[in-house]
């Protein structure tokens, strides 16, 4: 029994490299023509609210949204394709002012937020997927002990990961 399950299961993860391989390569490793534009920015934090992280992952997508039109800002308008960011995670680690663990590094207090940028058009075919982590330090948001810390922490790793995005697409 246990001889067939490696079997089926080597043969299982044999097929499903075979079909990533097979999907189009332009979707994983194309570029962007410099002079992109795209006609929407949308923020999906589906994922999130499936973890039933409900009011979070609203906070999360409209400091995200936000980033994104301020840093799209000169990308954004006409018939272009569609950019959408899924938000696949977000973790805030607890910070209480600690920089280092064990006397080296900052090991423990990095926040990260980590999605996928879709160029979608408008027939709904994905151009380009550009997956992306960003992280940052927890105390980005100043004095843990102050209440409005850790909503600074939400907007400061979004302004970062839209940042980043920009340049990672190459449209900087």
């Amino acid at each position: 029994m246990l001889r067939w399950f490696k079997t089926l299961f080597s043969r299982s993860l044999i097929a499903a490299a075979l079909l990533a391989a097979a999907g189009p390569a332009s979707a994983q490793d194309a570029t962007l023509p410099p002079g992109t534009r795209f006609s929407a920015i949308r923020v999906d934090v589906g994922p999130l609210l499936a973890r039933g992280l409900g009011p979070y992952a609203e906070t999360v997508r409209a400091e995200l949204q936000a980033a994104l039109a301020r840093n799209f800002a000169d990308r954004v308008g006409g018939p272009g394709p569609t950019l959408v960011v899924r938000v696949t995670g977000v973790s805030f680690n607890p910070y209480a002012g600690s920089e280092t663990r064990f006397g080296g590094g900052n090991a423990t207090n990095t926040d990260y937020l980590e999605g996928e940028a879709l160029v979608v058009d408008r027939a709904g075919s994905v151009l380009l997927r550009h997956p992306q982590l960003s992280a940052t330090n927890a105390s980005s948001g100043g004095a843990w002990y102050n209440p409005a810390s850790e909503g600074r922490r939400v907007t400061y790793i979004s302004e970062h990961y839209a940042a980043w995005l920009k340049r990672g697409l190459g449209l900087n």
